[in-house]
């Protein structure tokens, strides 16, 4: 089986409890460090799948690989490879595909909850999972849900906390996180609330998410597990 893909576009933001599902299941997976001055793949025919990891920058930065990604990503949708995509990720999918990427009304930093569509696809994705989900954040920007595609979660700070496109994943939250990412992204919140007149309601402390990491990554988790699940189905097995 050919590997998934997985790009990382900063040290801190690597692949997490995503790899980990991928071994649990027997899926072989390349990283491609693209904060390491990894080139973009031409072509997305030597993956059976592609996963987008997150990144403080904007996909709206003139940088050069995010034209790179977004055509691989427009590629690999054409040729029905699927495409996963967390926060920055979701973002390039967003914007491959016809989307917009603009800054939220609020930062969401930490633990919060997202609220999942009644709809048919969210059945097709999630099973049974129903109603409130847990996520985390980090985030100031966000995508509109391109054409071709629809809404699967949102909540009451971001209208848009996910999308599917057939076989195609795209979240604004972070469903991949490790206790391990959750202790080296806080030593970064100093810079990423620096110039807040005061501290939005989604945006957590350092201790705050720590604290509540033990409870909350168990329910996590469970999302991760339907979501990943359902995304490997669709991985090319030639």
């Amino acid at each position: 089986m050919k590997p998934v893909a997985i790009f990382r576009h900063a040290p801190v933001e690597g692949p997490g409890y995503f790899a980990t599902f991928l071994e649990a299941h027997g899926i072989p997976w390349q990283l491609v460090a693209i904060d390491a001055g990894a080139a973009v793949p031409a072509a997305p025919s030597a993956f059976a799948g592609l996963a987008f990891m997150g990144g403080p920058m904007s996909v709206n930065d003139p940088l050069p690989w995010v034209e790179a990604e977004c055509a691989l990503i427009r590629n690999a949708v054409d040729q029905d490879i699927p495409v996963v995509g967390h926060c920055l990720g979701g973002q390039l999918m967003a914007k491959a595909l016809g989307g917009a990427v603009t800054r939220n009304p609020v930062k969401e930093i930490g633990w919060g909850e997202a609220l999942v569509e009644d709809i048919p696809e969210a059945s097709h994705w999630l099973g049974d999972y129903a109603g409130k989900a847990t996520v985390f954040q980090w985030h100031g920007e966000t995508f509109s849900i391109p054409p071709g595609a629809v809404r699967l979660m949102r909540n009451e700070w971001c209208a848009s906390q996910m999308f599917v496109r057939g076989p195609h994943l795209a979240m604004q939250c972070h469903v991949e996180m490790t206790p391990e990412m959750i202790a080296a992204w806080c030593e970064g919140w100093e810079d990423e609330v620096r110039g807040l007149p005061a501290l939005p309601p989604p945006v957590q402390t350092p201790s705050q998410m720590q604290a509540e990491t033990a409870w909350r990554l168990p329910a996590m988790r469970e999302l991760a597990n339907r979501l990943y699940a359902n995304w490997i189905r669709g991985l090319r097995r030639d």
